[in-house]
Protein backbone atom coordinates (compact mmCIF):
# COMPACT_ATOMS: atom_id res chain seq x y z
CA UNK A 1 0.00 0.00 0.00
CA UNK A 2 1.45 3.35 -1.01
CA UNK A 3 2.21 5.74 2.13
CA UNK A 4 0.26 8.89 1.45
CA UNK A 5 2.82 11.84 0.85
CA UNK A 6 2.58 14.50 3.39
CA UNK A 7 -0.20 17.42 3.33
CA UNK A 8 0.38 20.22 0.42
CA UNK A 9 0.79 23.03 3.30
CA UNK A 10 2.05 20.53 6.22
CA UNK A 11 4.84 22.05 7.93
CA UNK A 12 3.63 25.35 7.39
CA UNK A 13 2.29 27.34 10.67
CA UNK A 14 -0.66 30.19 10.06
CA UNK A 15 -1.72 32.11 12.87
CA UNK A 16 -5.75 33.16 12.26
CA UNK A 17 -6.47 36.43 13.90
CA UNK A 18 -9.57 36.79 12.19
CA UNK A 19 -13.35 36.71 13.08
CA UNK A 20 -16.47 35.94 11.13
CA UNK A 21 -16.49 34.29 7.92
CA UNK A 22 -13.99 35.81 5.20
CA UNK A 23 -10.83 35.33 7.31
CA UNK A 24 -11.64 32.22 9.33
CA UNK A 25 -13.10 30.25 5.79
CA UNK A 26 -9.41 31.24 4.13
CA UNK A 27 -7.63 29.84 6.91
CA UNK A 28 -9.65 27.10 7.16
CA UNK A 29 -9.06 26.06 3.42
CA UNK A 30 -5.33 26.45 4.33
CA UNK A 31 -5.79 24.16 7.18
CA UNK A 32 -7.55 21.47 5.09
CA UNK A 33 -4.28 21.53 3.03
CA UNK A 34 -2.72 20.72 6.26
CA UNK A 35 -1.25 23.53 7.45
CA UNK A 36 -0.94 23.85 11.09
CA UNK A 37 -3.59 27.12 11.31
CA UNK A 38 -3.69 28.14 15.23
CA UNK A 39 -6.73 30.29 16.13
CA UNK A 40 -5.98 33.07 18.10
CA UNK A 41 -9.14 34.44 19.72
CA UNK A 42 -10.63 36.33 22.64
CA UNK A 43 -10.12 34.85 26.33
CA UNK A 44 -14.12 34.94 26.38
CA UNK A 45 -13.96 33.88 22.56
CA UNK A 46 -14.20 34.45 18.81
CA UNK A 47 -17.27 36.86 17.93
CA UNK A 48 -18.85 33.79 16.19
CA UNK A 49 -19.10 31.89 18.87
CA UNK A 50 -21.88 33.90 20.37
CA UNK A 51 -23.55 34.56 17.15
CA UNK A 52 -25.15 31.50 15.59
CA UNK A 53 -26.57 32.22 12.11
CA UNK A 54 -29.99 30.22 11.24
CA UNK A 55 -30.56 29.94 14.99
CA UNK A 56 -28.56 26.64 15.03
CA UNK A 57 -26.48 26.86 18.51
CA UNK A 58 -24.98 23.02 18.77
CA UNK A 59 -24.29 21.65 21.99
CA UNK A 60 -20.69 23.57 22.67
CA UNK A 61 -19.91 25.53 19.10
CA UNK A 62 -22.29 27.18 17.39
CA UNK A 63 -22.68 25.63 13.19
CA UNK A 64 -21.36 28.98 12.35
CA UNK A 65 -18.66 28.71 14.10
CA UNK A 66 -18.11 25.12 13.76
CA UNK A 67 -18.29 25.24 9.74
CA UNK A 68 -15.49 27.69 9.39
CA UNK A 69 -12.95 26.51 12.20
CA UNK A 70 -12.37 22.77 11.74
CA UNK A 71 -8.72 21.83 11.18
CA UNK A 72 -7.62 24.37 14.19
CA UNK A 73 -6.07 24.67 16.98
CA UNK A 74 -7.46 27.62 19.50
CA UNK A 75 -5.35 29.52 21.67
CA UNK A 76 -6.98 31.99 23.61
CA UNK A 77 -5.04 35.52 24.51
CA UNK A 78 -5.89 39.20 25.51
CA UNK A 79 -3.83 40.64 23.21
CA UNK A 80 -4.95 43.96 25.01
CA UNK A 81 -2.67 42.67 27.84
CA UNK A 82 0.91 43.17 27.56
CA UNK A 83 1.21 39.52 28.73
CA UNK A 84 -0.78 38.30 25.85
CA UNK A 85 0.50 39.91 23.28
CA UNK A 86 3.95 38.99 24.38
CA UNK A 87 2.38 35.64 24.23
CA UNK A 88 1.47 36.33 20.93
CA UNK A 89 4.96 37.26 19.79
CA UNK A 90 6.02 34.11 20.89
CA UNK A 91 4.13 32.40 18.23
CA UNK A 92 5.34 34.79 15.42
CA UNK A 93 8.55 34.44 15.47
CA UNK A 94 7.54 30.75 14.45
CA UNK A 95 5.02 31.27 12.25
CA UNK A 96 4.70 31.11 8.43
CA UNK A 97 1.63 33.16 7.97
CA UNK A 98 -0.34 36.06 9.89
CA UNK A 99 -3.88 36.41 9.02
CA UNK A 100 -6.68 39.26 10.47
CA UNK A 101 -9.60 40.84 9.23
CA UNK A 102 -9.25 43.42 12.06
CA UNK A 103 -11.00 47.00 11.07
CA UNK A 104 -8.92 49.50 9.97
CA UNK A 105 -6.52 50.69 12.53
CA UNK A 106 -7.00 48.13 15.31
CA UNK A 107 -3.97 45.92 14.67
CA UNK A 108 -1.77 48.79 14.97
CA UNK A 109 -3.56 50.03 18.00
CA UNK A 110 -3.27 46.22 18.83
CA UNK A 111 1.04 46.24 18.33
CA UNK A 112 0.57 43.25 15.71
CA UNK A 113 0.01 45.44 12.91
CA UNK A 114 2.42 44.51 9.72
CA UNK A 115 5.46 46.56 10.37
CA UNK A 116 5.36 45.13 14.39
CA UNK A 117 5.44 41.42 13.48
CA UNK A 118 7.75 41.99 10.72
CA UNK A 119 10.10 43.25 13.58
CA UNK A 120 10.02 39.62 15.25
CA UNK A 121 9.77 37.83 11.80
CA UNK A 122 10.80 39.28 8.84
CA UNK A 123 9.91 36.17 6.44
CA UNK A 124 6.26 36.33 7.53
CA UNK A 125 3.67 36.59 5.50
CA UNK A 126 0.84 38.86 6.41
CA UNK A 127 -2.30 38.84 5.14
CA UNK A 128 -5.02 41.93 6.23
CA UNK A 129 -8.30 41.71 5.28
CA UNK A 130 -10.72 44.61 5.07
CA UNK A 131 -14.17 45.80 4.06
CA UNK A 132 -13.62 48.02 1.42
CA UNK A 133 -9.29 49.23 1.80
CA UNK A 134 -7.05 49.87 4.00
CA UNK A 135 -7.49 53.67 3.91
CA UNK A 136 -9.60 55.83 1.78
CA UNK A 137 -13.01 57.70 2.22
CA UNK A 138 -14.69 54.07 3.12
CA UNK A 139 -12.51 52.05 4.93
CA UNK A 140 -14.68 52.87 8.30
CA UNK A 141 -17.94 51.83 6.93
CA UNK A 142 -19.02 48.28 7.72
CA UNK A 143 -17.94 44.96 5.45
CA UNK A 144 -21.03 42.86 5.57
CA UNK A 145 -21.82 40.61 2.86
CA UNK A 146 -25.23 42.25 1.71
CA UNK A 147 -23.49 45.99 2.16
CA UNK A 148 -21.07 44.64 -0.05
CA UNK A 149 -23.15 42.81 -2.99
CA UNK A 150 -25.37 46.03 -2.95
CA UNK A 151 -22.47 48.30 -3.82
CA UNK A 152 -21.38 45.93 -6.21
CA UNK A 153 -23.50 46.32 -8.91
CA UNK A 154 -24.11 42.44 -9.45
CA UNK A 155 -27.85 43.20 -7.89
CA UNK A 156 -28.95 45.13 -11.09
CA UNK A 157 -27.59 42.54 -13.37
CA UNK A 158 -30.42 39.91 -12.75
CA UNK A 159 -34.20 40.70 -11.83
CA UNK A 160 -37.27 42.91 -13.16
CA UNK A 161 -36.35 46.35 -14.19
CA UNK A 162 -37.66 48.31 -11.34
CA UNK A 163 -38.26 45.75 -8.87
CA UNK A 164 -35.78 45.57 -5.98
CA UNK A 165 -32.94 43.03 -6.65
CA UNK A 166 -32.75 39.85 -5.08
CA UNK A 167 -28.88 39.17 -2.91
CA UNK A 168 -27.17 36.28 -4.10
CA UNK A 169 -28.91 32.86 -2.18
CA UNK A 170 -25.23 32.31 -0.21
CA UNK A 171 -22.88 35.18 1.60
CA UNK A 172 -21.03 35.65 -1.87
CA UNK A 173 -18.99 38.63 -0.68
CA UNK A 174 -17.70 36.71 2.37
CA UNK A 175 -17.14 33.77 0.41
CA UNK A 176 -14.88 35.31 -2.80
CA UNK A 177 -12.92 37.21 -0.40
CA UNK A 178 -12.16 34.12 1.87
CA UNK A 179 -11.03 32.28 -1.62
CA UNK A 180 -8.77 35.79 -3.06
CA UNK A 181 -7.31 35.53 0.79
CA UNK A 182 -6.06 31.53 -0.21
CA UNK A 183 -4.82 32.52 -3.19
CA UNK A 184 -2.70 35.48 -1.96
CA UNK A 185 -1.27 32.93 0.60
CA UNK A 186 -0.50 30.74 -1.43
CA UNK A 187 1.14 33.16 -4.16
CA UNK A 188 2.75 34.86 -0.96
CA UNK A 189 4.27 31.38 0.10
CA UNK A 190 5.63 30.71 -3.32
CA UNK A 191 7.31 34.06 -3.39
CA UNK A 192 8.75 33.43 -0.34
CA UNK A 193 10.31 29.88 -1.25
CA UNK A 194 11.88 31.19 -4.17
CA UNK A 195 13.03 34.66 -3.42
CA UNK A 196 13.13 34.01 1.02
CA UNK A 197 11.08 37.55 1.62
CA UNK A 198 7.68 37.47 3.47
CA UNK A 199 5.83 40.33 2.75
CA UNK A 200 2.34 42.28 3.31
CA UNK A 201 -0.80 41.21 1.43
CA UNK A 202 -3.88 43.09 1.62
CA UNK A 203 -7.65 41.72 0.15
CA UNK A 204 -10.52 43.85 0.54
CA UNK A 205 -14.49 42.37 -0.24
CA UNK A 206 -15.11 45.26 -2.42
CA UNK A 207 -12.48 44.50 -4.74
CA UNK A 208 -13.00 41.09 -4.46
CA UNK A 209 -16.44 41.48 -5.61
CA UNK A 210 -15.83 43.58 -8.18
CA UNK A 211 -13.35 41.65 -9.98
CA UNK A 212 -15.22 38.78 -9.41
CA UNK A 213 -17.13 40.84 -12.40
CA UNK A 214 -14.48 40.78 -15.41
CA UNK A 215 -16.36 39.86 -18.00
CA UNK A 216 -19.82 41.63 -16.96
CA UNK A 217 -17.96 44.71 -16.46
CA UNK A 218 -15.54 44.76 -19.08
CA UNK A 219 -18.90 44.30 -21.89
CA UNK A 220 -19.77 47.26 -19.81
CA UNK A 221 -16.77 49.88 -19.55
CA UNK A 222 -15.36 48.31 -22.91
CA UNK A 223 -17.88 47.23 -24.80
CA UNK A 224 -20.24 50.53 -24.00
CA UNK A 225 -23.45 47.91 -23.59
CA UNK A 226 -25.71 49.56 -20.80
CA UNK A 227 -26.61 47.49 -17.77
CA UNK A 228 -30.25 47.30 -18.37
CA UNK A 229 -32.61 45.07 -16.87
CA UNK A 230 -35.96 42.98 -18.78
CA UNK A 231 -39.80 44.00 -17.59
CA UNK A 232 -39.82 40.88 -16.97
CA UNK A 233 -37.04 38.29 -14.76
CA UNK A 234 -33.77 37.45 -16.29
CA UNK A 235 -30.87 35.84 -14.75
CA UNK A 236 -28.69 38.48 -16.16
CA UNK A 237 -29.02 41.56 -17.93
CA UNK A 238 -25.70 40.58 -20.35
CA UNK A 239 -27.00 37.40 -21.30
CA UNK A 240 -29.84 36.58 -24.57
CA UNK A 241 -33.23 35.20 -23.87
CA UNK A 242 -34.14 32.75 -22.52
CA UNK A 243 -31.33 33.05 -19.52
CA UNK A 244 -33.64 32.61 -15.87
CA UNK A 245 -35.59 30.45 -13.58
CA UNK A 246 -39.48 29.39 -14.86
CA UNK A 247 -42.58 28.17 -13.05
CA UNK A 248 -43.78 24.60 -13.76
CA UNK A 249 -46.66 23.04 -13.04
CA UNK A 250 -45.37 21.83 -9.40
CA UNK A 251 -41.63 23.38 -9.38
CA UNK A 252 -39.05 25.51 -10.86
CA UNK A 253 -36.64 25.12 -14.08
CA UNK A 254 -33.80 26.75 -14.85
CA UNK A 255 -32.81 27.72 -18.81
CA UNK A 256 -30.46 28.40 -20.44
CA UNK A 257 -29.17 29.69 -24.07
CA UNK A 258 -32.27 27.82 -26.03
CA UNK A 259 -32.42 28.87 -29.45
CA UNK A 260 -36.46 30.49 -29.52
CA UNK A 261 -37.50 28.41 -32.70
CA UNK A 262 -36.42 25.26 -31.39
CA UNK A 263 -38.10 25.91 -28.03
CA UNK A 264 -40.82 26.84 -29.18
CA UNK A 265 -41.35 23.72 -31.57
CA UNK A 266 -40.72 21.82 -28.28
CA UNK A 267 -42.92 23.02 -26.06
CA UNK A 268 -45.85 24.03 -28.57
CA UNK A 269 -45.22 28.12 -28.83
CA UNK A 270 -45.59 29.39 -32.59
CA UNK A 271 -45.09 33.16 -31.95
CA UNK A 272 -40.67 31.90 -32.15
CA UNK A 273 -40.92 30.55 -35.85
CA UNK A 274 -37.92 32.42 -36.94
CA UNK A 275 -36.64 33.75 -34.85
CA UNK A 276 -32.92 33.66 -33.22
CA UNK A 277 -30.69 33.84 -30.33
CA UNK A 278 -28.72 36.78 -31.45
CA UNK A 279 -31.52 38.85 -33.14
CA UNK A 280 -34.91 38.59 -30.60
CA UNK A 281 -32.77 36.20 -28.08
CA UNK A 282 -32.01 40.25 -27.40
CA UNK A 283 -34.58 42.24 -28.99
CA UNK A 284 -37.50 40.30 -27.48
CA UNK A 285 -36.30 39.25 -24.18
CA UNK A 286 -40.05 39.91 -22.91
CA UNK A 287 -42.06 38.57 -25.00
CA UNK A 288 -40.00 35.34 -24.80
CA UNK A 289 -39.89 34.94 -21.14
CA UNK A 290 -43.91 35.32 -21.32
CA UNK A 291 -44.09 32.96 -24.07
CA UNK A 292 -41.85 30.30 -22.18
CA UNK A 293 -43.29 30.85 -19.36
CA UNK A 294 -47.04 30.64 -20.33
CA UNK A 295 -46.00 27.19 -21.53
CA UNK A 296 -43.97 25.47 -18.77
CA UNK A 297 -46.40 26.08 -16.45
CA UNK A 298 -48.31 23.75 -18.34
CA UNK A 299 -46.44 20.39 -17.27
CA UNK A 300 -44.42 18.78 -14.23
CA UNK A 301 -40.48 19.60 -13.71
CA UNK A 302 -39.72 16.46 -14.40
CA UNK A 303 -41.62 16.41 -17.81
CA UNK A 304 -40.04 19.13 -18.92
CA UNK A 305 -36.34 18.32 -17.61
CA UNK A 306 -36.78 14.53 -19.84
CA UNK A 307 -38.10 16.45 -22.58
CA UNK A 308 -36.05 19.77 -22.84
CA UNK A 309 -32.89 17.63 -21.81
CA UNK A 310 -33.04 14.78 -24.33
CA UNK A 311 -33.62 17.58 -27.02
CA UNK A 312 -30.31 19.26 -26.31
CA UNK A 313 -31.74 21.70 -24.52
CA UNK A 314 -29.79 23.89 -21.70
CA UNK A 315 -32.26 22.97 -18.58
CA UNK A 316 -31.78 21.69 -15.14
CA UNK A 317 -33.41 21.42 -11.78
CA UNK A 318 -33.90 24.00 -9.23
CA UNK A 319 -32.49 22.63 -6.09
CA UNK A 320 -33.29 23.31 -1.99
CA UNK A 321 -30.78 21.86 0.42
CA UNK A 322 -32.53 18.66 0.92
CA UNK A 323 -32.44 18.09 -2.86
CA UNK A 324 -29.06 18.98 -2.93
CA UNK A 325 -27.36 16.94 -0.17
CA UNK A 326 -28.96 14.01 -1.30
CA UNK A 327 -28.12 14.30 -5.34
CA UNK A 328 -26.85 10.89 -6.80
CA UNK A 329 -23.81 13.32 -8.56
CA UNK A 330 -23.21 15.25 -5.10
CA UNK A 331 -23.10 11.50 -3.86
CA UNK A 332 -20.91 10.13 -6.57
CA UNK A 333 -18.10 13.47 -5.72
CA UNK A 334 -17.76 13.28 -2.01
CA UNK A 335 -19.22 16.46 -1.97
CA UNK A 336 -20.00 16.18 1.67
CA UNK A 337 -17.74 15.01 4.91
CA UNK A 338 -18.01 13.26 7.88
CA UNK A 339 -16.67 13.06 11.32
CA UNK A 340 -16.55 13.36 14.98
CA UNK A 341 -16.41 15.70 17.35
CA UNK A 342 -15.77 15.47 20.75
CA UNK A 343 -18.70 17.96 21.62
CA UNK A 344 -20.67 18.18 18.31
CA UNK A 345 -21.22 14.42 17.49
CA UNK A 346 -21.46 13.69 13.94
CA UNK A 347 -20.88 16.26 12.01
CA UNK A 348 -21.57 15.99 8.05
CA UNK A 349 -20.31 19.68 6.17
CA UNK A 350 -19.06 20.55 2.92
CA UNK A 351 -15.93 19.39 2.30
CA UNK A 352 -12.72 20.82 -0.18
CA UNK A 353 -13.02 22.55 -3.48
CA UNK A 354 -10.26 20.49 -4.89
CA UNK A 355 -8.90 17.54 -5.22
CA UNK A 356 -4.83 16.30 -5.52
CA UNK A 357 -4.10 12.79 -6.43
CA UNK A 358 -1.20 12.36 -3.95
CA UNK A 359 -1.69 14.92 -1.18
CA UNK A 360 -5.23 15.16 -0.46
CA UNK A 361 -7.11 17.98 1.88
CA UNK A 362 -8.43 16.35 4.96
CA UNK A 363 -9.94 16.78 8.05
CA UNK A 364 -7.65 15.34 11.24
CA UNK A 365 -9.79 18.12 13.68
CA UNK A 366 -12.89 19.99 14.64
CA UNK A 367 -13.33 22.82 15.34
CA UNK A 368 -11.86 23.71 18.81
CA UNK A 369 -13.22 24.60 22.00
CA UNK A 370 -11.87 28.26 23.43
CA UNK A 371 -8.46 27.90 24.23
CA UNK A 372 -8.68 24.05 23.70
CA UNK A 373 -4.94 24.20 22.66
CA UNK A 374 -3.11 27.35 24.96
CA UNK A 375 -1.03 25.07 26.95
CA UNK A 376 -0.14 22.84 24.24
CA UNK A 377 0.73 25.66 21.48
CA UNK A 378 2.70 28.21 24.48
CA UNK A 379 4.46 25.26 25.29
CA UNK A 380 5.97 24.84 21.77
CA UNK A 381 6.78 28.43 21.46
CA UNK A 382 9.18 27.91 24.43
CA UNK A 383 7.34 28.93 27.20
CA UNK A 384 7.40 27.27 30.57
CA UNK A 385 5.00 25.56 32.05
CA UNK A 386 5.12 27.68 35.20
CA UNK A 387 4.67 30.75 33.45
CA UNK A 388 1.49 29.46 31.13
CA UNK A 389 0.48 28.40 34.68
CA UNK A 390 0.39 31.77 35.72
CA UNK A 391 -0.70 33.67 32.91
CA UNK A 392 -4.04 31.46 32.85
CA UNK A 393 -4.42 32.47 36.46
CA UNK A 394 -4.06 36.20 35.56
CA UNK A 395 -6.26 35.98 32.55
CA UNK A 396 -3.92 36.76 29.71
CA UNK A 397 -4.18 33.16 28.44
CA UNK A 398 -7.25 31.62 28.76
CA UNK A 399 -7.59 27.31 29.04
CA UNK A 400 -10.53 24.99 28.14
CA UNK A 401 -10.11 21.36 29.27
CA UNK A 402 -12.06 19.04 28.09
CA UNK A 403 -14.06 16.27 30.27
CA UNK A 404 -12.17 12.78 29.97
CA UNK A 405 -15.15 11.19 28.64
CA UNK A 406 -14.79 13.89 25.38
CA UNK A 407 -11.40 14.24 25.62
CA UNK A 408 -10.63 11.85 22.25
CA UNK A 409 -9.29 12.96 18.92
CA UNK A 410 -11.72 13.52 16.06
CA UNK A 411 -12.14 10.54 14.31
CA UNK A 412 -10.76 10.65 10.83
CA UNK A 413 -13.26 12.06 8.00
CA UNK A 414 -15.74 10.01 5.73
CA UNK A 415 -16.13 11.69 2.11
CA UNK A 416 -20.37 11.68 1.81
CA UNK A 417 -21.25 8.31 1.60
CA UNK A 418 -18.77 6.57 2.79
CA UNK A 419 -19.51 3.83 5.59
Amino acid sequence: MTTPAPAVLAGYRVLDCSIAMAGPFAAQRLGDLGADVIKVEPTRGEWQRHTAAGGAPGNKINVSFLSLNRNKRSVALDLKADDGRDALLALVAEADVFLQNYRPGVAARLGVDYESLRAVNPNIVYVSISGYGEDGPYRDRPGQDLLLQAMSGALLSAGREGEPPTPAGQFLADAITASTAFEGVLAALLHRERTGEGQLVTVNMLDAVTTLQMQELSVHTVGGVAQARSAEPHAHSYIRAPYGIFATADGFIALAFAEPETLGELIGETGFVGWTGEVEGWSKRDELYRGVQDRLIRETTAHWLEKLGAAGIWVGPVYGYEELVNDPQVAHNGTFVEYEHPTEGTVRTPGFPYRFNRTPPRITRGAPLVGEHSREILLEAGLAADRIDALIADGAVAETVLEPSAARPSAPYRRGGEA
